[in-house]
């Protein structure tokens, strides 16, 4: 775990005020920097030490063989894991003939700035070298949001005596990478995955050209180097297959300074021609060129401007999680904001965890927060998985079912999960993926979207659970076989949270049908079978437990085995417990039922509500970060306010604190998605469900202000929530959004404001107790 106060708590950029190497893996990630198309990780400038070198071209990946002791039908053979593509942040630096390296000669002064409104990286070193000559290096490093193939990087070294300056700017392919852990959350280590195709290069830069071994996706990088120095300097290139280099030479009297503007380009595709790509690598390093390394900062700055002036979160009186949730969004953005109809991964680009897999974690955390903050991200990402529609029929096809079975896990459409109960049984990514797609049409009033794919998902997602799900004697509707949110309890009957989002799949479905017939029709959709699914929907059955009074995970869940915290609380239980252990037992990976309470909120009354969370806060272990922001949300709502606010608190720390221990694998997008869902949900009391936006805001004691702005079908409404009261107004000219607050219908025009009381929820039930050493990371507290 980092400790407390390692990263000083300010509100717009996360500063690193001195190098510590045992931090550099977890480091990296937090400095990553991404469009949603490139990815770097924040590797120093000169390439070593590192922790885990990084750069990733979104959906750029290798196949592999997936083994099995014992394979089964229907099991998927092939893997996929995100490639390590050839890096241009390296800026090598020898002063005389000494090499720049931190660990050596004496290091003054070392600090790194993440700046969440410039969109840069900055670094500023004072530099002893082994042999007393003294340099001062400053960088600064972007991924340019404005032109998605682009990225740079400014390097100054200012000499402080009169020294010989020898600069290395380069592209490697085919980085040596660390051996993988037992960790299964950790990537497969990929050995040479890149084969050379082409290399050039001029007096100031370079361009290679690489293939993958078996995907059989090609990729150029293209580098350019403009050198500014007071005297004589020499520049040169060299390339080879795997590596190119442009070095700059001169000498530097005390108070001179070499200044070093690269510019790089990547581009990749799996139909393009080698020619293609190279010319379009060229071509973007021309438009680079032609803004110059100021205006793309300016680009960087404007465009970042104009996503905080509508997505920005404001939290008074709790200055870490202020922090923490700007710092999450800047990541929710770089993530997806160029994905451009590929996927955005578990960890965005930030590092090869999970082998750089999108899961149901994008729709369910990830796609609402970029709904209301950056909705065309939100729609190409959707578009993404509509273009993966026919790899998702053939999936379920050979499970035996109708419509189209998305992946659990997946880099470009095919499942890539090779354990099945956690994997092919999660088939509540379907109806996730339907729910995103409603959600975005009802938060932007946007129907292009359902006929641009959405509609033929919403159909075969449909006709999946028809196929999976049944009737029984009493006409009651049920899903067997099935794993919901929570994998320590797999394959199971009538899991509430899958049955419910299969029943809004199926609604939401038959709704898009009505609105867009002649394209139902054209899909082979009838009113008899629009009609099935409505049946189907009003009848799904949700277990209840009627002597505890409360509702089971699943059915006969409240009736199984406890599980033994005495005899095992080491965490995660996943690597120290057998599966089937935790498969029989009463203990919960992650909310799953409670995650259906914030989903589902009107189909559970407020006593359902509190019992329920009662019940299973004692149960839950929290081994997944996807966890403790849903469990803020619905302590929230049932009165805790006091828990909810430790569950922000871990949701929004949990990587710039590494509560996980495995930030250095990459970011955890989703529970840093989760801090603005649990503030603005949680605290703001916000919930969309049929169409209607709802506030019923409370805030704990430790946060006296909290203010949020969300976009609502072309409005921006400004909610400014204080303990007693909370005032809504309309930002944007000749505009008007409808809403409530509680029960109250408020319709607000542009310039309009309303003020209105807080009231508080009274909690029904005492606190509840967490599972052993399971109780929320509290604010303040080092562990």
């Amino acid at each position: 775990m980092i400790a407390q106060g390692t990263f000083p708590v300010e509100p717009w950029t996360v500063r690193e005020k001195s190098l510590d190497l045992t931090l550099l893996g977890s480091a990296e990630s937090l400095f990553a920097l991404s469009n949603g198309h490139i990815g770097f990780r924040g590797n120093l400038d000169e390439g070593e030490p590192h922790g885990l070198p990084g750069t990733y071209l979104n959906s750029f990946h290798e196949d592999r063989p997936l083994p099995y002791a014992e394979a089964g039908y229907g099991y998927p053979e092939v893997g996929q894991t995100v490639v390590n593509v050839t890096d241009g942040k390296i800026v090598r630096l020898f002063v005389d003939d000494e090499p720049f390296d931190v660990r050596y000669g004496r290091l003054s002064s070392h600090e790194r700035v993440l700046d969440l409104r410039a969109g840069t990286l900055v670094r500023a070193a004072d530099w002893t070298s082994p042999s007393g000559k003294r340099v001062r290096v400053r960088s600064t490093r972007l991924v340019s949001f404005v032109q998605r193939a682009v990225a740079a990087v400014e390097y100054v070294v200012e000499a402080l005596d009169d020294v010989r300056v020898i600069l290395q700017s380069e592209l490697v392919a085919n980085e040596a990478l660390p051996q993988q852990s037992g960790d299964p959350r950790v990537a497969a280590v990929l050995t040479s995955p890149l084969v050379s195709v082409e290399h050039d290069s001029g007096l100031a830069g370079a361009t290679l050209v690489h293939r993958t071994r078996s995907s059989g996706l090609q990729m150029a990088a293209g580098m350019e180097n403009h050198v500014e120095a007071p005297g004589r300097v020499e520049v040169e290139t060299h390339d080879a297959p795997d590596w190119a280099r442009t070095t700059v030479v001169c000498v530097l009297a005390a108070g001179e300074r070499l200044r070093l503007v690269k510019f790089l380009a990547y581009g990749w595709s799996a139909q393009r021609s080698q020619p293609a790509l190279r010319d379009q690598v060229a071509g973007a390093l021309s438009g680079a060129r032609f803004a110059g390394f100021e205006g793309l900062l300016s680009e960087q700055r404007a465009y970042l401007d104009d996503f905080w002036n509508a997505a920005d979160v404001v939290v008074e009186g709790d200055a870490e999680v202020q922090q923490a949730v700007r710092f999450g969004l800047f990541h929710v953005l770089q993530a997806g904001a160029r994905a451009e109809q590929r996927g955005i991964a578990a960890k965005g680009l930030t590092g090869p965890g999970y082998d750089g897999h999108v899961f149901w974690d994008t729709e369910g955390y990830v796609l609402p927060v970029l709904s209301y903050t950056a909705p065309q991200a939100a729609a190409d990402a959707l578009r993404w998985r509509a273009r993966t529609l026919d790899q998702a029929r053939r999936r379920a096809r050979e499970l035996g079912l109708a419509g189209a079975a998305f992946p659990w896990r997946t880099i470009r459409g095919p499942e890539s999960s090779g354990y099945w109960p956690a994997g092919t049984a999660a088939f509540h990514v379907n109806g996730d993926i339907a729910a995103a797609i409603e959600r975005y049409r009802i938060v932007t009033g946007d129907t292009s979207l359902e006929t641009d794919g959405g509609l033929e998902v919403l159909v075969e997602t449909a006709r999946l659970w028809m196929s999976l799900g049944h009737h029984d004697a009493d006409g009651l509707w049920h899903v067997t076989g099935v794993t919901g949110p929570d994998e320590y309890t797999a394959v199971v009957a009538d899991n509430v949270f899958t049955n419910l989002v299969a029943a809004q799949n199926l609604t939401v479905a038959a709704k898009a049908c009505h609105r867009h017939p002649d394209l139902a029709r054209s899909l082979g959709v009838g009113l008899e079978e629009t009609a099935a699914w409505r049946h189907a929907a009003d009848a799904v059955h949700v277990p209840y437990d009627e002597d505890l009074r409360v509702h089971q995970q699943c059915e006969g869940f409240t009736r199984r085995p406890e599980w033994d915290f005495a005899a095992n609380s080491d965490y995660p239980l996943l690597l120290h417990a057998p599966y089937f252990d935790l498969y029989r037992k009463q203990v919960v990976k992650q909310a799953d039922l409670v995650l259906a309470l914030f989903w589902f909120a009107d189909r559970f009354s407020a006593e359902d509500k509190a019992r329920d969370v009662d019940y299973y806060e004692r149960r839950t272990v929290r081994d997944s970060s996807l966890s403790a922001a849903i469990q803020a949300i619905a302590a929230a709502e049932v009165g805790h306010l006091e828990l909810a606010h430790d569950y922000v608190y871990e949701a929004a720390s949990i990587d710039l604190r590494d509560l996980h221990h495995n930030t250095g694998d990459g970011l955890h997008i989703a529970s840093l998605a989760g801090t603005w869902l649990a503030l603005v949900n949680g605290f703001g009391g916000m919930r969309d469900a049929g169409g209607r936006l709802v506030f019923n805001p409370a805030l704990p004691s430790g946060i006296s202000r909290l203010m949020f702005s969300v976009r609502w079908r072309g409005t921006t409404l400004c909610v400014d929530v204080g303990h007693s009261q909370v005032t809504y107004s309309v930002r944007d000219h000749d505009e008007s959004v409808e809403f409530s607050h509680g029960e109250e219908v408020l319709h607000l025009h542009a310039g309009d404001s309303a003020t209105r009381p807080v009231v508080a929820p009274t909690p029904l039930l005492p606190r509840p107790p967490q599972p052993p050493g399971r109780a929320p990371v509290r604010r303040g507290a080092d562990h």
